[in-house]
């Protein structure tokens, strides 16, 4: 159990009961029902006029399909102490687990792979995302390590992103995603508020769009000395992880769309184009 003061420093389990019901939209029956229990008791729960015992956070975080985080932060706003472990990547418990990371950047050259976090900050990159990025930015360097603030800034990658408007807007989606999903995450609002105040952004870009149309696949179009190199991506994640770290890991691979971006990319990888 933690203790009074502990305890203190987290929203009461109500309070996060009711916001992620909210993000479900998920009535309190059916919550409640999801977790074999009397909408009365959960309704006491939620005011603070009975306490969950830990199999009920249990049940409450299933019937919420929440990610290990917020299982932990359930836990500790119900008064226990957090079941996950948040380890540096780095730490010698993962290391099995970051050469697996690092097998996949290197089996994607020579295209693209990053490494994200939840918030999309890039944690690791493969040589030819390196390389790329050098090409189509004609040899400047990123300003940001933040994904998203590359795509938003004019100052970074946008100028270089030939359908800038669908891949800024396709990326902010993601965003939204990830806030409804977890609507406590106040480092998330406050990216989104960042993203915001970039020149030339939507307003409407600041709500989670809906009965908007998506493409089965958003491919991102840069410009290039080369001419337009196009890609698509695909997103790998831990199964069934027991750590918060690799749980919130997004392995982000580019593959080519059409086949002068191909072609490009080998001839980057053997050196055959000059640098910028």
């Amino acid at each position: 159990m933690t203790s009074p003061r502990e305890q203190d420093r987290y929203p009461p389990i109500g309070m996060l009961l009711r916001e992620w019901r909210s993000a479900r939209r998920m009535s309190q029956l059916d919550m409640a029902l999801e977790c074999g229990m009397s909408a009365r008791h959960l309704g006491f729960v939620e005011t603070g006029k009975a306490n969950a015992s830990r199999e009920a956070v249990g049940r409450f975080a299933d019937a919420l399909a929440i990610s290990l985080r917020e299982r932990n932060a359930l836990l500790l706003a119900a008064g226990y102490a957090p079941v996950y472990e948040e380890r540096e990547l780095t730490t010698s418990e993962l290391e099995r687990m970051r050469d697996a990371v690092g097998l996949i950047l290197r089996h994607q050259n020579p295209y693209p792979a990053f490494v994200l976090n939840r918030h999309f900050d890039v944690l690791d990159a493969n040589e030819s995302a390196v390389r790329i990025n050098r090409f189509v930015m004609q040899g400047r360097e990123s300003g940001h390590r933040n994904l998203l603030h590359q795509i938003f800034d004019p100052d970074d990658f946008r100028p270089a992103i030939a359908n800038w408007h669908e891949v800024a807007s396709g990326f902010l989606r993601r965003l939204h995603d990830h806030l409804a999903a977890t609507p406590g995450d106040a480092r998330g609002q406050e990216l989104l508020a960042e993203l915001s105040r970039y020149p030339d952004v939507p307003q409407e870009w600041r709500f989670r769009p809906v009965n908007q149309e998506i493409k089965p696949v958003l491919t991102l179009d840069f410009h290039s000395p080369a001419g337009t190199l196009r890609f698509f991506e695909t997103i790998t994640t831990f199964a069934a992880p027991f750590d918060v770290t690799l749980d919130e890991l997004r392995i982000d691979c580019a593959f080519p769309a059409d086949a002068l971006t191909a072609s490009t990319c080998a001839a980057l990888a053997a050196d055959e184009l000059p640098a910028p």
